[in-house]
């Protein structure tokens, strides 16, 4: 009798095993890889934390429209008091008080503070701007780390199938000679040849994927997921690249100008007149009456205007400064144009050398093969000996090899090609493009 329980639980062993498998086995794009690194990357966290910071600092700031309340206190001892020099008849006029008391708190209204509320707040998201957009900058640059791994487990993957290729090609020419010794045609010693030629190609095949878990793994830290051997990295299409520069760097420098033109016109502001409201009140000795000596409530109010004139002697000077600054980063962006445009025309001239190369590859494999397949003929025949056979499967595997790193190199010379002029990063800001 079948037991229901038990065949529920194989099938559910079953499903979660071939879950497994296929979590195992699921394909890993490059556009994926970078996605998932620039997510996991500890330093993005700082996004939250500069757009924080710039809204407390924007609303601490937009609190300076409101009424600023200040209280205040004071208690003074002089050594002379205002005296009458008057002597009245039959009235004693008091003398003040050399110690003197006051306590009182202030109310002040902007009406007009020359544009430096709004301004400052211009100035706060300028500099998060600022701040984000070199966050940026630093993010990019992971496309490039993620990158180079990428590709070079890829060109593992190949090295890793052109070398079970080569395997094949021993195994085949190790059969022919075994066949051959069975029949007393050739030596024992023919056979050991090809042997140990198997068994460093196995060796070669166990040094590549130890190196290839060892990429996966410095990739699985990067993009915050677990790798294995099992987990397979598709090749990307040739990317389609504008050489028009397009880095992030590019916006950092246009925000930092940005940021000093919000700079320069703070400048004017400083220096523009202050127009505001205020009010007084309090308890002292003497209050506003000087000829008493009791303590008495007080107030007064009025407008006030303030005309900042000390500013003009350095507003010269720090508008010179502002000068000097901009010119800085101008200096800055041309330095880093310069470099760009140089890395670029390495990267095409690598990228032509690669392509030039491939024209040749199909015909030295294909030329290499067939020397290989008579070579395999011969050595059946007892024309040639096995180390002969030896050097030409190794000769037909270095050629596919060099083939599949030409392929590998060109594909990653366009990446980088893409990287260099910034094309990936309008990909990223823009993803409807295509």
């Amino acid at each position: 009798m079948i037991n229901p329980l038990a065949t529920l639980l194989l099938v559910g062993t079953l499903a979660i095993q071939m879950g497994n498998a296929q979590t195992q086995t699921a394909g890993l794009t490059l556009p994926e890889s970078q996605a998932l690194a620039a997510k996991n990357y500890p330093m993005v966290k700082q996004r939250d934390l500069i757009a924080k910071s710039a809204s407390y600092a924007v609303d601490q700031q937009g609190k300076r429209s409101l009424p600023q309340l200040n209280i205040n206190g004071q208690a003074t001892y002089q050594s002379e008091v205002t005296e009458i020099p008057i002597q009245v008849p039959g009235m004693d006029i008091p003398s003040l008080n050399k110690d003197q008391y006051k306590l009182y708190g202030e109310i002040n209204q902007n009406l007009f503070d020359g544009g430096l509320t709004r301004l400052g707040k211009q100035a706060i998201e300028a500099e998060a701007d600022v701040k984000q957009q070199a966050l940026e900058v630093e993010l990019y640059k992971i496309n490039a780390r993620v990158n180079q791994l990428y590709f070079g487990i890829l060109l593992l993957d190949a090295q890793l199938a052109q070398n079970d290729l080569l395997q094949k090609d021993i195994q085949a020419g190790l059969e022919k000679i075994n066949a051959a010794i069975a029949n007393g045609a050739a030596l024992k010693s023919e056979g050991s040849l090809l042997e140990a030629e198997r068994l460093k190609a196995q060796q070669r095949a166990t040094e590549l994927q130890a190196s290839r878990l060892a990429s996966l793994h410095m990739l699985g830290l990067f993009i915050g997921r677990t790798l294995d051997e099992h987990t397979l990295l598709e090749k990307p299409a040739p990317p389609h690249a504008s050489l028009a520069a397009n880095r992030p760097e590019l916006g950092w420098y246009a925000r930092q100008k940005t940021g000093i033109e919000v700079e320069r016109r703070l400048l004017r502001a400083k220096n523009r007149p202050k127009l505001g409201l205020f009010l007084q009140a309090g308890v002292g000795r003497p209050a506003l009456n000087m000829l008493s000596n009791h303590f008495d409530a007080y107030y007064y109010g009025g407008v006030r205007l303030s005309i900042p004139i000390s500013g003009f002697y350095t507003l010269q000077k720090e508008k010179a400064q502002l000068d000097i600054k901009e010119a800085g980063i101008d200096v800055q962006q041309e330095t880093f144009l310069f470099n760009t445009d140089l890395t670029l025309q390495q990267q095409q001239t690598e990228a032509a050398k690669y392509e030039q190369l491939l024209r040749t590859d199909d015909a030295i494999v294909a030329l290499r093969t067939s020397v290989k397949d008579a070579a395999l003929a011969q050595l059946e025949n007892g024309v040639i000996n096995t180390a002969d056979y030896a050097r030409e499967t190794h000769a037909v595997s270095n050629a596919r090899l060099s083939k599949i790193q030409h392929e590998l190199q060109l594909l990653k010379a366009q990446y980088d090609i893409r990287y260099t002029s910034g094309s990936s990063y309008e990909n990223t800001r823009n993803p409807q493009k295509k």
